[in-house]
């Protein structure tokens, strides 16, 4: 049991310095994902390009990656929506776009990455990494100590503390 302990209080150390990184990227991006209602830290852009004539207010939605959009006004050729306008005849449009500075736009991709792209490898290796902190935490200590017992408080505490937060 003693060599077991070492062993992983030695991957936790290690690990815990190799995530180090990993993890201020992940504390970063959650915490603007709280926001992503809001136009915090948000940058208006205007885009303008030339489509086809005649698109249907569906078409032009998923042209514009803009969900349920919704002509406003129409005066002869040209649909007002919330973000911009489409000339019907011409093609032309012109709207407004917000969104995060770069480098936070691909911190909250990398957070949000899904099966469909590579960097959900990354998510995987680093949620069962977070996995491992988790159950190697419970080897810092000998099981008999102080520290440890209350070290199994607090981590009760923090469970019932999150699931309250859940069923709220």
């Amino acid at each position: 049991m003693a060599a077991l302990s070492k062993s992983m209080r030695v991957w936790h150390r290690y690990l815990g310095f190799f995530l180090a990184g990993i993890m201020a990227v992940y504390a970063i991006s959650g915490i603007v994902l709280i926001f992503r209602n809001t136009d915090f830290l948000k940058q208006e852009k205007t885009i303008a390009k030339t489509l086809e004539p005649g698109l249907s207010p569906e078409a032009l939605g998923k042209e514009t990656r803009i969900k349920e959009l919704k002509i406003e006004s129409e005066s002869g050729d040209l649909q007002v929506f919330k973000q911009g306008s489409y000339n019907k005849r011409t093609g032309e449009l012109t709207y407004k776009v917000k969104s995060l500075p770069l480098l936070l736009d691909k911190l909250t991709k990398l957070h949000k990455a899904n099966s469909d792209q590579p960097l959900f490898y990354l998510n995987i290796f680093f949620g069962l990494s977070l996995l491992f902190f988790v159950v190697s935490s419970f080897w810092m200590f000998m099981p008999k100590t102080t520290i440890f017992k209350r070290g199994i408080y607090f981590a009760l505490a923090g469970l019932l503390l999150t699931l309250l937060l859940l069923f709220i």
